[in-house]
């Protein structure tokens, strides 16, 4: 195991499965040899001082302070090794995620849209575009309201707490929010970006290693915030077309015709007439609304006696 490894697994990161995740681990490693450098000088420095200026050596203050220049140069010298460390690699690297984005033809788009205490994804299918959504549509059974009308989401997937993708492609997940700010963290990728309502902010990275990697929500979003979780699965580029189809089929066969193309002969939809009424609903001797007595014959009269007054 390499020292870029064992400090990962030490301060408990997990391995990284991302083309650009070397360079953050190797700022990470170098920030925390750098702190510990730190924290070992400023140690030994303190110690030194309550030996040197004990009580016993110096019953009495000097007010005039410190003579020597060596504090001030030790202190330049980490105000400098932090400018390197943020100038020289830190915000080359922020701007290259948030302004180099791969062209669209050769990367897998995904909207990713949060919700108290989920996270849905919304993939545009074969067509490669995205059918249109409406927030007048959401509903249990409509998460992200697609509009079915448009076709364009006719083909359209729609997944919850699950997405996958296939390896070695450049992914760009475009993040929203449908109540409160989330932020949508891949700590196996090396990235994290807030998802805040009424804004759509993209996010890309690039999977090296299959396999099954969590998915966390980087915002406290609520009470149920421990449990908004998620999971990204990477696969090989065959095992995600056959993904693909497999969420094809199944976004098929659960589409059920409306109500107003029901298959003949099945009943319509409401209370069958001639059915006993449900509990609390008002009793009547006869649901049916025929006349009692046999077929044929007049509906007796009531008899005197069972007339009220």
């Amino acid at each position: 195991m390499n020292s870029l490894a064992f400090l990962n697994e030490l301060i408990g990161l997990p391995p990284n499965a991302s083309e650009h995740g070397y360079q953050i681990d190797h700022i990470i490693e170098f920030s925390h040899w750098f702190m510990a450098a730190l924290f070992v000088g400023w140690s030994a420095f303190f110690i030194y001082v309550l030996l040197r200026f004990r009580r016993s050596k110096h019953p009495v203050a000097d007010h005039e302070g410190v003579k020597s220049g060596i504090s001030t140069h030790l202190e330049f010298a980490v105000v400098l090794i932090e400018a390197v460390l943020l100038i020289g690699f830190a915000i080359p690297l922020w701007a290259k995620r948030v302004n180099s984005f791969p062209d669209d033809k050769d990367a897998i788009i995904v909207h990713a849209v949060g919700q108290q205490f989920n996270w849905n994804f919304h993939l545009p299918g074969p067509d490669g575009v995205f059918g249109r959504r409406s927030i007048e549509l959401v509903s249990n059974s409509n998460s992200l309201g697609l509009d079915q009308s448009d076709p364009a989401a006719k083909d359209d997937l729609v997944v919850t707490g699950t997405l996958h993708v296939p390896k070695d492609r450049a992914v760009i997940i475009e993040l929203s929010s449908k109540d409160v700010i989330h932020n949508f963290a891949l700590p196996s990728m090396r990235i994290a970006q807030d998802a805040i309502p009424g804004s759509i902010i993209p996010m890309w990275f690039k999977p090296i290693k299959t396999g099954e990697f969590e998915v966390v929500c980087g915002q406290l979003c609520g009470l149920g915030h421990y449990s908004m979780k998620g999971q990204l699965v990477v696969d090989e580029p065959a095992a995600y077309q056959d993904w693909l189809k497999e969420q094809a089929s199944l976004a098929a066969s659960s589409s059920a015709p409306p109500a107003a193309e029901r298959p003949p002969g099945e009943p319509p939809v409401g209370p069958t007439p001639g059915t006993i009424a449900p509990p609390g609903g008002p009793k009547t001797a006869n649901p049916s609304g025929e006349p009692e007595g046999k077929p044929g014959e007049a509906p007796q009269a009531p008899s005197p006696a069972a007339t009220p007054h």
